[in-house]
């Protein structure tokens, strides 16, 4: 999609990558636990857009131009649009089967990933966009009545939106009108976007049955705290030894609860999200073409044997490090 606006190359590649953010600040005591932790911000904290037009909509494949994105959260609404194949999404605890066609909601400070299914591509569109572009700041009825009720969640609408609900066919119409009109850069689309953006969310708010209902009803602010923890500890850490039992105790959980505990939430063992995370890294140094030998780049990613490496890496990219520096991308 050509001359969308401001469409980045690499960005799946980033995006895959989220810088940390640490702000030192005030320790927050929880007296059920012994969970003490800084107030972390592993949240993408890229600029999407101008601040001027902060709308973009950014369009991606799974695998081909990455392995995965890890959960992550962000201050800006996302919107997760599949054009084509199958894969998976995650919205704070709940897994998705995605597949052509479906869209996801995801209101800033949620955490969010996706991941491929083995052997399946899945073409889809991020349209990343700031609240404040619909005038969520603004003193007037639609902000106060409408947008900001929507970014406290005291409206509330699904994170799914698959071809038969109700408003699929409406909703749908504002995204492809909404890209058409990006690609096409005609004088004022800025003005259509922001109208049919603003059509959407007039759509998702006569849907509002009162029930917090925009992720799992099931959720528990105090296990997302703890998620958030863990995936800054694995973001900034993860070149260094990372054990069940130091994770455990961050969270005031025994080792066997913290297994169940971050299978539940993620849907995947924590061992298992950690190799892949790490692979993942491994695969982008390998990409970068950085100078680094395949074992300066195990050892950097965390890995402490290259044979073990090697065997992973192959398992996960059906080739080896030295096959995959080889490729074009």
């Amino acid at each position: 999609m050509e001359n969308t606006c401001i469409i980045l190359l690499n960005y799946c590649i980033i995006l895959s990558f989220i810088t940390v953010e640490v702000r030192k600040g005030d320790i927050v005591n929880n007296t059920q636990n012994t969970l003490n932790i800084w107030k972390l911000a592993y949240h993408e904290t890229k600029r999407h857009s101008d601040t001027m037009f902060a709308f973009n909509i950014y369009p991606c494949t799974i695998p081909a131009d990455f392995t995965f994105v890890p959960l992550h959260w962000q201050d800006s609404m996302e919107i997760i649009y599949i054009k084509r194949g199958k894969g998976i999404v995650q919205a704070d605890f709940k897994t998705y089967i995605a597949e052509t066609g479906d869209i996801f909601l995801i209101l800033p400070g949620h955490i969010h990933g996706i991941r491929s299914i083995e052997k399946t591509r899945m073409e889809y569109e991020n349209i990343i966009f700031d609240m404040n572009f619909l005038g969520s700041g603004n003193v007037d009825l639609c902000s106060q009545k409408y947008l900001q009720p929507i970014l406290s969640e005291e409206i509330h609408f699904p994170t799914h939106i698959c071809k038969d609900h109700p408003v699929y066919n409406s909703v749908s119409k504002c995204l492809d009108a909404s890209d058409h009109l990006c690609s096409a850069q005609y004088k004022g689309y800025e003005l259509g976007v922001k109208g049919h953006m603003m059509i959407l969310f007039s759509i998702l708010v006569q849907i509002d049955d009162g029930k917090n209902s925009h992720f799992n009803e099931q959720v528990n602010y105090k296990n997302l705290e703890k998620l958030k923890f863990i995936l800054s500890r694995i973001e900034a850490d993860y070149d260094k030894k990372l054990t069940i039992t130091d994770m455990a105790n961050e969270c005031g959980y025994s080792a066997s609860h913290f297994m169940r505990w971050f299978k539940e939430v993620t849907g995947t063992g924590f061992t298992s999200y950690l190799i892949e995370y790490r692979l993942g890294k491994a695969a982008k140094a390998l990409r970068d073409n950085t100078d680094d030998t395949i074992l300066q780049i195990s050892e950097k990613t965390g890995f402490d044997n290259l044979s073990n490496f090697n065997r992973l890496f192959k398992k996960r990219f059906d080739m080896t490090p030295k096959q995959f520096r080889r490729q074009k991308f």
